[in-house]
């Protein structure tokens, strides 16, 4: 960055914060004995493992951050060249990916660094060792951390050959897409803070990952080229200084659920990883600090003082380092709440500990109705989905315009249907029996859906969210182009939509995928999104009141829709009349082994598809007519309109060309 025609040299700055994440997880892991050689005959991974595996995840997170953040704000928060297309790649743009890519090759670097002295770490076998392959293979085929930190080096290196290769914006934003979510697996190598609670710990960690990454990567870029944004620097500052509000909450609210799961209590704050988790506090209160001093401060002084953030996002982005140092220490020290990979004490923790958390109560319909098992990643998406209308609507009253009190009504319903879904009975009981496991289903596919498609939320976003002048691809622009896309048009047609509406409960229940699900954390947060997007996507096709492709004649989605309900009942009825047990596996895990009472509950599920859409789908059916009537009414309408001004000019022609074509009639001799 340029301050007063001298150079902040901005990327001594990130080697700095990088160098100091490397050292504060050192010192702090040496400081608790973490780096000491184990005794008591366990087997030691080597000197190599226990100081290079800190080292390089400093580096891994580092790079990850500045990966991100690069391509982020490259894509979304800096404009073209002026006189260059909206997608041109030219000018700050350019050297932003170019720098992505170089930090991205040293995330994948670093990744595979990772991988494999976690490997080293894991089994005890130092990676020099004779054979290490082999345990090497076992450990990314079998285990999920493997797996997980496999799949993350595989998106990084997705997202680096994206970026390399991009010529234009839309692919920068796709490569920063896939950046991020190569962050993701990752919450998948923390600790588990007991098997209890681990659907939240890792929740809780993956929200954290990605508020972190964008915030301090948001932040690299900014000290990296800041100085090349010339006249559009003021806007690019005030778009991350929103970006970074918006992190630093989410930050702090997972940072929170974190580590009260790992700490287990006050008491705890006593322990090494207590101590390690106050200074994180610590660290995340100055940087808070210092953003605030951005906003109301530094900011505002852009213009007669362009020195004065680049010194504060410099001293701001070295404490970024040392707190990533601390991150680093922590998932390294042991929690107070111990990982149980002992024998769950009873037959209640060892179903807690294969539902990932802590069992429910006995099933009554009282409790259904009533308990409440928090699931960290549905509450914060309905919430801030609520949240986010709320503030749209808001901003709507004050410009003087007005919001249908209705739309706000469904979307409400439908962001507190989904909390309730994913938090509540449903929720907590959906995965102990298949008929409860159906109710989920049904919810999430058909009612929470069609009370969130009336709810029009991209006619109001498109209100509420500014365009942009300069060209740059804002949160308005990147809804338009995603609603005018192909895949839209495509995946928007109702013929599609219902393909992919019941061609998936085929392949979900009738494949391992149901299993899946079933077992895994991660399986059963795809299965939740993919039921509430397909649903979503259905009713959007066929009665959607927001923008989008062109459909067809409303007899023609009538129809449709009487197909799908004939597909939906035939589906239902294959279930109450199979023989067949699907994912007998869980329901053995789960001590139930009584083949015939499942299958009753099953059959019982199969009713429950059957029958439970019967209602939504009436009130499709009813809003498809009456879509159909106002459809008719505005047509006579506006043709009543026409031959007003025109004289019925339209009828008249239309007689002519009757007369024209009856033959004049001869007068009888």
């Amino acid at each position: 960055m340029h301050a007063e025609g001298r150079a902040v040299p901005g990327r001594l700055v990130l080697v700095s914060a990088g160098a100091v994440a490397v050292a504060v997880s050192l010192v702090l892991l040496g400081v608790g004995g973490a780096l000491s050689a184990p005794t008591g005959g366990l087997l030691d991974p080597g000197a190599l493992t226990r100081y290079g595996l800190p080292a390089a995840r400093a580096v891994h997170d580092v790079a990850a951050s500045a990966t991100v953040g690069l391509l982020v704000l490259a894509a979304w928060a800096v404009a073209p060249d002026p006189g260059k297309s909206a997608d041109s790649l030219a000018g700050p743009r350019r050297l932003m990916v170019r720098a992505a890519t170089v930090s991205g090759l040293v995330w994948a670097g670093a990744a595979l660094v990772v991988l494999v002295l976690t490997a080293a770490d894991v089994s005890g076998f130092p990676p020099t060792t004779s054979g290490f392959s082999v345990v090497f293979f076992s450990f990314t085929s079998q285990l999920e951390l493997g797996r997980a930190l496999l799949v993350s080096l595989l998106l990084v290196l997705l997202a680096t050959v994206v970026s390399a290769l991009a010529t234009r914006v839309v692919a920068v934003a796709w490569a920063g897409a896939i950046a991020l979510l190569a962050v993701l697996p990752l919450s998948l190598g923390g600790h588990s803070a007991g098997a209890a609670n681990h659907m939240n710990a890792v929740d809780s960690l993956a929200l954290h990952l990605v508020g972190a990454v964008l915030w301090v990567g948001g932040l690299i870029a900014l000290v990296l080229v800041g100085g090349r944004l010339g006249a559009q620097r003021d806007a690019v500052v005030r778009r991350y200084s929103t970006l970074a509000g918006a992190c630093f909450a989410l930050v702090a609210l997972s940072g929170v659920v974190n580590a009260a799961l790992r700490l287990g209590s006050f008491s705890a704050l006593g322990t090494t990883y207590g101590f390690l988790v106050l200074g994180k506090v610590v660290a995340l209160g100055l940087l808070g600090v210092a953003g605030w001093a951005h906003r109301r401060r530094t900011i505002p002084r852009l213009g007669s003082d362009p020195s004065a953030f680049a010194r504060i996002a410099a001293v701001e982005l070295v404490v970024m380092g040392a707190t990533v140092g601390l991150a680093v220490a922590l998932s390294r020290s042991a929690t107070p709440v111990p990982e149980t990979d002992t024998a769950p004490a009873s037959e209640v923790e060892r179903i807690g500990t294969l539902l990932g958390h802590p069992a429910p109560p006995p099933f009554t319909l009282e409790r259904y109705l009533t308990v409440f098992s928090p699931d960290i990643l549905w509450l914060v998406v309905a919430l801030g989905m609520l949240g986010l209308y709320v503030a749209g609507v808001v901003r709507l009253a004050r410009r003087g315009d007005r919001w249908p009190v209705q739309r706000l009504l469904f979307w409400a319903l439908g962001c507190l249907m989904l909390a309730w879904v994913t938090n509540g009975g449903p929720g907590a009981y959906g995965r102990l029996g298949f008929s409860l496991h159906m109710v989920q289903h049904m919810a999430l596919m058909v009612a929470v859906p069609f009370l969130l498609v009336f709810g029009a939320p991209i006619t109001l976003a498109l209100r509420a969210l500014p365009a942009r002048k300069d060209h740059s691809l804002g949160p308005r622009e990147t809804l338009l182009r995603l609603v005018h896309s192909r895949f839209a048009r495509v995946t928007g047609n109702p013929v599609v939509a219902a393909v992919i509406f019941t061609g998936g409960l085929t392949v979900f229940y009738y494949t391992p995928l149901f299993y899946l699900a079933l077992s895994t954390h991660t399986g059963h947060v795809i299965m939740t999104a993919h039921f509430l997007l397909t649903g979503y996507l259905f009713v959007w096709a066929l009665v959607g009141l927001d923008p989008g492709p062109e459909r067809p004649p409303y007899p023609f989605r009538l129809l449709i829709l009487l197909m799908t309900l004939a597909f939906h009942a035939f589906f239902g009825i294959a279930l109450m009349s199979g023989a067949k047990l699907l994912a007998p596996q869980w329901w053995a895990s789960l001590g139930r082994t009584d083949t015939v009472a499942l299958l009753a509950d099953q059959q019982r599920g199969g009713g429950i598809a059957w029958g439970a859409g019967d209602l939504p789908s009436l009130m499709l059916g009813v809003a498809l007519l009456v879509g159909w009537i106002r459809s008719d009414r505005q047509t006579s309408k506006r043709l009543d309109r026409q031959a007003d001004r025109d004289d019925d000019a339209e009828l008249k022609a239309y007689n002519a060309r009757l007369a024209a074509l009856t033959p004049e009639r001869r007068p009888e001799a």
